[in-house]
């Protein structure tokens, strides 16, 4: 029988990346000569990969970003956050404790994101958190990536778990989105990486911590769901 499950995004919801992404960001940057991104100014680039953080600084600086110096930049990028991991990067305060409730109870745990899976995969056995995750799926793991529903039951499919008794967790409207398509509720944590407030993208329910991913809370959005 499919277990439940939680499936959580990476960047943002389980891991605190946004200082090695911000230096990978801006070591690229540095090599198409556009000005480097400050912390507070993050938030509106980070989101749905290297390629369009690229993108958006770009657009920002309201500079023509060429396929060819594109895909260039995005190999910078990548080799510098690569070669990085983990870097600076840690969970955020109670995941642990979140991941060995649930995981008590018999939940089982996966992630979907849209880093490339390598990264994720690197990044998450770097942590030492490797073993608690049934599946790690990323943008290229499938020919589909969030907010396509698919990207999300396939991760649930690939875990064992049951999409009738799953829950998502993640920090932007693009998590929200990708879950509310599959007919899955959706946790929102409110101190991710979006420069809008995720109530505004009207997930399931808002948290501030993962002390406040309890089970009950849980299972009443997963049978409310049903």
């Amino acid at each position: 029988m499919a277990r439940p499950i939680i499936v959580f995004d990476l960047d943002g919801t389980l891991i605190d990346t946004a200082p090695d992404l911000m230096d990978s960001l801006n070591h690229s940057l540095s090599a198409a000569a556009l000005p480097a991104v400050d912390g507070p100014a993050f938030r509106r680039y980070v989101g749905n990969g290297g390629r369009v953080m690229i993108e958006r600084a770009f657009a920002a600086n309201n500079k023509p970003l060429p396929g060819d110096e594109h895909d260039r930049l995005l190999d910078l990028f990548l080799d510098s956050y690569t070669k990085s991991i983990p870097g600076k990067s840690k969970p955020y305060p109670g995941v642990l404790d979140a991941i060995a409730r649930f995981e008590a109870e018999g939940y089982v745990l996966a992630i979907c994101t849209n880093k490339y899976e390598a990264n994720s995969l690197a990044l998450i056995e770097a942590l030492g958190l490797a073993k608690h995750f049934a599946a790690n799926c990323g943008q290229d793991t499938f020919p589909f990536r969030k907010p396509d529903p698919r990207h999300l039951l396939e991760t649930i499919k690939r875990a064992g778990g049951d999409p009738a008794k799953a829950l998502m967790v993640g920090d932007s409207q693009t998590d929200i989105d990708t879950a509310k398509a599959a007919g899955i509720p959706v946790a929102a944590v409110d101190f991710g990486y979006t420069d809008r407030h995720v109530r505004e993208f009207e997930p399931s329910v808002v948290i501030s911590h993962f002390d406040e991913l309890t089970l009950d809370l849980a299972g009443r959005l997963i049978r409310a769901a049903n």
